[in-house]
Order: structure tokens, then C-alpha cells, then sequence
């Protein structure tokens, strides 16, 4: 059975998403919504389509079958006669309680299926947490933070975790490679909020000259030590560790593809037979951003799919559920 799946968002991540699925055979991209519009298409949607026009007009909502409207999300989702399964929420958590907005947005239109996010902070994550009740009388299944961190590496940790009697500390360290930051705007404002002296409202108010200064002054690379990251909360709801053993750090160069180190979770804790020892978990250097944060994403949702199927409803995390490979 095919699955019919929408994006929210079409930046870069939107994007990358709308690519991965052209090349699968088991989902099939129906419905996409920006800022400014959305489409509806039930034979599914041309990537390449979708990508000319919105980088040409910016909008996917002036396609053929396109809808402009500046509250795409509602609009799209509200309609009765659109047939998706499950959503992407490829969307930049700006502000801090956007992607909790959008769930309700779900909630109160009616709608019935599995939504999965690949949001970032703790304290958002932590709104969500708040709804679950909410979804699973709403008869939705939500899997939250299924990108690369958290996602891909909280799923490793958790499984390495299994050979310790006590997990001493998580360390996860990512390393990000793009030839221009425009590519992934709201990513890179996402990542300055976690710079020491910004936040997410400051980053959020920044203009494409301000980033761009920034970036100047530091030769392209963002640094990022101890992020509030959602993998710690991830892990300390399963009682692998509190969230105090875990961070979160890493590099993004805005002005090179190649990553500037290897992206990796390292999980350090003592055996039932006492001894320490540490397990590494790294992925390749050939694999983006875009391939390791949508390729989870999507095998979420696949799992999230299946938990709906059964009538399991609710919030979920990246840490507790195995992701289904999507074919």
C-alpha cells in the first residue's frame, strides 16, 4: 500500500524531503504547503515542478493545482477532501512555540492520521509533551524529534545503551557541510539561536544582511557547544540517563559542502561486570544533512503509520520507537 504524505514547509529541508520521495515507491508526496501557499495533488506532485516554481515565484501555491493563501496550514489541512496520511513537519520551530501551534492546528481541524517533526530544542519538545493527551483523543499519532539530532543519533543511544548497567554520559557531535546558508535560511537562524549572546527571537528577527555580517566574522562557521537539544530529554523519559549526562555540540560551515568533522554519538557507562567502556556510533561523511534528517523522518513516519493502523494514538519520540525503512 502506498502511502500518501505531505511536506509543511518548503525550504531547503522541504525540498530535500520532496527529492528523497521521488525515489521511493512505498510514499507518494500529495500535498505541500510554504508560507504563502500550498498544493494539493492526488496522483502526487512533480518535484522538479515544484522546486522551479517556488524558487522562480515563492510559492508552491501558484502551481496548477496551487492554492495561495497566507494560512496555508490551516487551509490545507482543514479540507475534507484531501486524502493524506501523515505529514513532514519540515518546518523551522521559530518561534520557540511554532511547532506546538502547528499541532494544534491539527487538533482542532479534525483530522486523523501521523505527523513527525524533526524539531530540536527541549523546551519545545516539552510542549509537545503537554499535548499528547490531546492527540491521542484527537485519533493522531506524533512522533517528534526524527532528524539526525535528535533522531538517527537518540535512536543509536538508546540501542547502545543496552549493553550498560549505568549510562555515564552522551555525547553527540555533528558536523554540517553547505555551499550556501540561503539554502537552508531557517536552519542556520535555528542554529544561531543556540550561539552564545542569541536567542530565538533574536535570531528569528535577524535580516539576510545580519546573518550574512555574522557569518563574515566567522569565516562562515557557526561553533555550537551545549545546545539545549532534545536528545537529552529523549533519553532521560526512557531512563537511560538524566538529561544532565547529555550534550549536544557541533560545526556548521555555511560556505563548504564538505562536512568539517564527522557527525557521531559516543555513549559512555559502566557493565553489570563493572567494567567502562565507551560505544561509538559515526555516520559517513558522505551522507548530508538533508539525507540523514529526511531519510529518518520518513522511516518514522512509516512507523508512526503503523502504530495508526493499530489504533495507538498519542505523542511518541525518535528514542522509543524503531524506524521502518521506507522502500
Amino acid at each position: 500500500m502506498v502511502i500518501k504524505v505531505g511536506i509543511l514547509g518548503f525550504g531547503g529541508l522541504g525540498q530535500a524531503a520532496l527529492k528523497l520521495l521521488s525515489t521511493k515507491q512505498e510514499m507518494l508526496c500529495v500535498a505541500l504547503a510554504d508560507q504563502k501557499g500550498y498544493v494539493y495533488a492526488s496522483q502526487g506532485i512533480d518535484v522538479n515542478k515544484a522546486i522551479a516554481t517556488y524558487q522562480a515565484k515563492g510559492s508552491v501555491g501558484y502551481l496548477e493545482s496551487g492554492v495561495l493563501s497566507d494560512q496555508s496550514i490551516k487551509a490545507l489541512i482543514s479540507n475534507p477532501n484531501h486524502n493524506v496520511s501523515g505529514y513532514f513537519l519540515a518546518l523551522p520551530n521559530l518561534p520557540n512555540t511554532f511547532m506546538a501551534s502547528v499541532a494544534k492546528e491539527f487538533i482542532s481541524s479534525g483530522w486523523q492520521g501521523v505527523l513527525v517533526d524533526a524539531i530540536k530544542r527541549t523546551s519545545a519538545v516539552e510542549q509537545l509533551i503537554g499535548l499528547s493527551e490531546d492527540l491521542k483523543a484527537s485519533g493522531i499519532t506524533y512522533l517528534t524529534g526524527c532528524g539526525a539530532t535528535p533522531g538517527l543519533l537518540t535512536a543509536a543511544a538508546a540501542i547502545a545503551a543496552q549493553s550498560f548497567a549505568e549510562v555515564h554520559k552522551v555525547e553527540i557531535q555533528f558536523g554540517v557541510g553547505i555551499a550556501n546558508w540561503s539554502a537552508y535560511r531557517a536552519t542556520i537562524r535555528e542554529d544561531i539561536a543556540h550561539m552564545p549572546g542569541y536567542t530565538v527571537d533574536i535570531a528569528q528577527a535577524m535580516t539576510d544582511a545580519e546573518v550574512e555580517a555574522l557569518l563574515d566574522k566567522t569565516n562562515g562557521l557557526i561553533t555550537l557547544e551545549h545546545m539545549e537539544h532534545a536528545d537529552d530529554i529523549l533519553l532521560e523519559r526512557l531512563g537511560i540517563c538524566s538529561r544532565d549526562r547529555v550534550t549536544v555540540g557541533g560545526v556548521v560551515d555555511t560556505r563548504n559542502p564538505k562536512k568539517p568533522l564527522s557527525t557521531n554519538m559516543k555513549l559512555t557507562g559502566r557493565t553489570f561486570e563493572g567494567k567502562i567502556s565507551t560505544h561509538t556510533f559515526t555516520l559517513g561523511d558522505e551522507t548530508s544533512m538533508a539525507a540523514n534528517v529526511c531519510g529518518t523522518a520518513f522511516g518514522y513516519l512509516k512507523a508512526a503509520q503503523a502504530f495508526h493502523q493499530k489504533s495507538i494514538h498519542g505523542l511518541f519520540t525518535s528514542a522509543e520507537v524503531m524506524p521502518l525503512f521506507v522502500q
